[in-house]
């Protein structure tokens, strides 16, 4: 497999539409998606946009009192959304289920990873968002595993 990493740049949300299809094409065969990336570079709005591309249709919020949000589209594909903002020690990770929700073959949408850099699976996408001084958006992507 291609272990090239994937770089996507854009400005306009009205773009972000082509980079999730181009990100989801690329890493389709990633189930865990862990987003890195300080506070308001787009981790939220993209997985949303990644969760309309999947033909998810229920409000998606990040989790971050809750931890977890289960979204479920057309074809009863289950999609996890995860935010670990606020968490203060992995074990609440493991408390919630966390390797199991890594094993399920769903997407797993993490955000705020790094607070549970030591749960990561063996595989999984790893992508960086960054705020540029022109207002664009730069997304690099990683396939590790």
């Amino acid at each position: 497999m291609n272990l090239t990493p994937a770089t996507f740049r854009f400005k306009e949300l009205t773009d972000l539409d082509a980079v999730c299809e181009g990100l989801m094409a690329w890493g389709k065969d990633y189930h865990v998606w862990l987003f890195q990336g300080q506070m308001g570079a787009g981790k939220t709005t993209i997985i949303k946009t990644l969760c309309q591309n999947l033909g998810i249709t229920t409000l998606v919020h990040s989790p971050t009192f809750a931890l977890v949000n289960e979204y479920s589209g057309p074809e009863k594909e289950i999609v996890y959304h995860f935010d670990f903002y606020r968490i203060k020690d992995e074990t609440e990770a493991l408390d919630i289920g966390i390797e199991e929700y890594f094993d399920s073959g769903h997407f797993c949408f993490v955000e705020w990873p790094e607070n549970i850099e030591s749960l990561w699976p063996q595989r999984y996408l790893l992508i960086n968002l960054h705020l540029l001084q022109n207002g664009e958006r730069l997304l690099e992507a990683q396939r590790i595993g």
